[in-house]
């Protein structure tokens, strides 16, 4: 699934091409994709609508239009949102195709059909997309250690678990949370309120570190992931952790171990986390 550097990254590469840009009109050839409202509102709706700008929450893609509409989008395992000419063949697993007056076309497609396309006016879009129960951004210039704290304390979970729960913290899937806990220093399996101070200290440092490492290479690509471009990210090049269970630690050549946290399978480094 796209984390927040995947996101991030789509919408830094749509936003100056769409921003500006009228939609002259949809075609959806599987209605699944889209939770609210239904199709042909869908299609009704978005025609003639502006695009002001793009903006990111958590692993959503937000499209504030005119009329004080949003289209909310949710990639979710294997979705894409890919910027083509206007003409050319429907490729497979195409489900909607936003035609845009000055020329070109914004194509979603998924080929295991979960991601979701949500519309409304902005205050009720949010509540339907589930936008209003997630964590703070991880990015954010407000989250700072005394949030990771006041997020830990208490918490018996492994530590990998709360930062996985996007109700606690916005944005962060399984390899990104594996990266931050290397970069930190600290097994998954330790209970989030274990941390001491300068642990959590070391965590939130790791944490954007790891993040801003994966928007400045453009995000992770191993299978589905490209930007709105359509281009693959470079960061999985340089993942330390994730994907590398069995091989060398890459710090002190200990064999990276693999483990299952909350049904997420985890890699770590036996040796340079405690």
């Amino acid at each position: 699934m796209p984390e927040l550097p995947e996101v991030e990254t789509i919408k830094r590469t749509l936003s100056p091409h769409l921003r500006g840009q009228t939609i002259a009109g949809v075609e959806v050839y599987y209605p699944g994709v889209i939770a609210v409202p239904d199709a042909a509102t869908f299609i009704d709706l978005l025609a003639g609508k502006i695009i002001i700008r793009l903006d990111r929450r958590g692993k959503y893609l937000l499209f504030y239009l005119t009329a004080g509409y949003c289209l909310v989008a949710h990639l979710r395992m294997t979705g894409r949102l890919i910027l083509t000419a206007a003409t050319g063949p429907v490729l497979p697993h195409t489900h909607v195709v936003f035609r845009l007056a000055g020329g070109g076309a914004l194509r979603w497609v998924d080929s295991r059909r979960f991601g979701r396309l949500y519309l409304g006016q902005e205050d009720e879009v949010t509540v339907a997309a589930g936008l209003k129960k997630l964590g703070p951004e991880p990015l954010d210039p407000s989250f700072d250690v005394a949030t990771l704290a006041a997020i830990c304390a208490g918490r018996r979970r492994p530590v990998k678990q709360v930062l996985l729960d996007q109700h606690l913290l916005a944005g962060i899937g399984n390899i990104y949370a594996d990266e931050m806990l290397f970069l930190a220093g600290l097994n998954p399996l330790r209970p989030a309120a274990s941390l001491t101070e300068n642990e959590l200290v070391r965590l939130h440092r790791a944490m954007r570190a790891a993040l801003e490492q994966g928007i400045a290479n453009f995000g992770t690509s191993f299978r589905d992931y490209v930007d709105g471009h359509g281009q693959q990210g470079k960061n999985q090049d340089y993942l330390q952790v994730y994907g590398r269970a069995g091989q060398p630690c890459r710090r002190c050549g200990c064999t990276l171990e693999r483990v299952k946290i909350g049904g997420r399978s985890t890699v770590f480094c036996p040796a340079c986390q405690v």
